[in-house]
């Protein structure tokens, strides 16, 4: 089964044309790195909740529209060592091509995948 890796952050709308020339460079690295599929979504439909919701998550402002992304990799032993290529790749240098955004509200993390179906999906 696939490992996923899940991303949310806060990203200032007026940021969405620099977020996307970011994305675009993540896409490569990525990909090259092992990854078999990189997305990032811009938020569109996300409602309210009373308790908790995705704005609450990464302390989103005013200004501000939550995305979500994720990376899919063959496995986590694959994961393990793409991450690792990917982070040491130039062109993800926080001066060259910094975060549009405030990383340290992004939420992040690891996860096997326990169902995976699709028609572009390997099991």
């Amino acid at each position: 089964m696939p490992y996923v890796d899940g991303f949310v952050a806060a990203v200032p709308t007026a940021n969405k044309a620099a977020f996307e020339a970011h994305c675009k460079v993540a896409i490569d690295v990525f990909l090259e790195a092992g990854a078999i599929q990189y997305t990032e979504c811009w938020g569109d439909d996300l409602p309210r909740g009373e308790m908790t919701d995705f704005y609450r998550a990464v302390q989103a402002k005013d200004d501000e529209t939550v995305i979500f992304s994720w990376i899919i990799w063959p496995d986590k032993a694959a994961r393990d060592a793409g991450m690792e290529k990917a982070m040491a790749d130039s062109r993800l240098n926080m001066e060259d091509n910094p975060m549009p955004f405030d990383g340290k509200r992004m939420i992040f993390g690891g996860f096997n995948a326990l169902v995976h179906v699709g028609k572009n999906a390997a099991s």
